[in-house]
């Protein structure tokens, strides 16, 4: 018996290092790097503005809320959650530090308190989908309209103009030949990074998305991760709201419509698992620089919003369908 196995495995050795399999298997791994590989040729080719540095800044520029966002949407699903008033959160976050700022609340203060108030959104969230036993996709839901209703009641419907140029400075400086919000998104996804990958937190999320109950029965404090999670999620997007305020000078009751759905996109994408347990914040990464290029791409031919709604849905039906089959190929 002992020899039989000994030469199987000098078989499976000395298999063909372009066989099909390990084919597959570069393809599931490195899927969303191949992905933006292709799609900035083809942006490049099709395009002539698209492949310029002032160009390339702006998608990076663009891309810095979006990424943000899909950052505390890993956490979010990795744990099997999901959050639908993303979008929501981001016109919240924009219209309440822009009514601080127009009130003559400091700065800095307002930043604070509009940070802290996404952290009580995501507790109220985090709080009933963990002690209520609500599913995520309802509450998030009936936060999506009640968010968006916030918003509108803020501002009366009129957005709110904001003349303050250290507010303006957060979306549209630079410091050195680097703009400000590409900074402040390359350092929420290195602490992502680290959290999820180098901490008792981020094992506990993995865990819980992996087998909830396991995870319980290991001693992880479930209901206290998960509100951690939507806690965390929520904050990055009040950050996210502000960056993207800033850049507008406005807070306004429609900004971020839509948002969400990019962001979950984005972070399916890069490969996390929509039914929790598995991603990564590189993966993330590489899917926000697809549907930014994607966008961006779009924009420079002319393509119509609609139409781009219409390719956007695709690109998530199609994640979430390769997903499927990975997971029904591992069982």
């Amino acid at each position: 018996m002992q020899s039989k196995t000994t030469s199987d495995a000098a078989v499976i050795d000395k298999s063909p290092l372009f066989s099909k399999k390990n084919f597959l298997l570069l393809l599931d791994k490195g899927a969303a790097i191949i992905g933006v590989l292709l799609l900035f040729i083809i942006m490049s080719i099709v395009s002539d503005d698209f492949l310029t540095v002032d160009n390339l800044f702006n998608v990076s520029r663009q891309a810095s809320v979006l990424c943000m966002m899909a950052v505390g949407m890993t956490f979010i699903i990795i744990t099997g959650g999901i959050d639908l008033s993303a979008g929501s959160q981001i016109a919240v976050a924009g219209v309440l530090i822009a009514s601080l700022l127009t009130a003559g609340v400091p700065l800095p203060l307002a930043i604070v308190v509009t940070i802290l108030a996404g952290g009580l959104i995501g507790l109220l969230i985090g709080a009933m989908i963990s002690t209520q036993k609500i599913p995520p996709f309802i509450v998030t839901l009936a936060m999506l309209t009640i968010l968006s209703g916030v918003a509108f009641v803020i501002t009366q419907g009129s957005p709110i103009a904001v003349a303050d140029e250290g507010f303006r400075f957060l979306g549209r400086g630079y410091i050195g030949p680097i703009p400000v919000p590409i900074i402040m998104m390359a350092a929420i996804v290195i602490l992502g990074h680290i959290l999820l990958t180098h901490t008792k937190f981020g094992r506990s999320v993995y865990a819980i998305g992996d087998n909830e109950e396991a995870a319980r029965l290991c001693g992880i404090h479930v209901k206290r991760v998960k509100m951690s999670v939507y806690i965390l999620g929520s904050a990055i997007t009040a950050l996210a709201g502000i960056l993207l305020a800033s850049r507008l000078s406005t807070g306004s009751p429609n900004a971020g419509t839509g948002s969400e759905l990019d962001a979950i996109a984005a972070v399916v994408l890069g490969g996390t698992n929509l039914f929790g347990g598995e991603g990564k914040i590189t993966g993330t990464l590489m899917g926000v620089a697809i549907i930014s290029i994607l966008n961006n791409g779009l924009n420079l031919l002319n393509v119509s919003s609609y139409h781009q709604l219409i390719m956007k849905g695709a690109v998530i039906l199609l994640a979430v369908w390769l997903n499927s089959l990975k997971e029904k190929k591992a069982a």
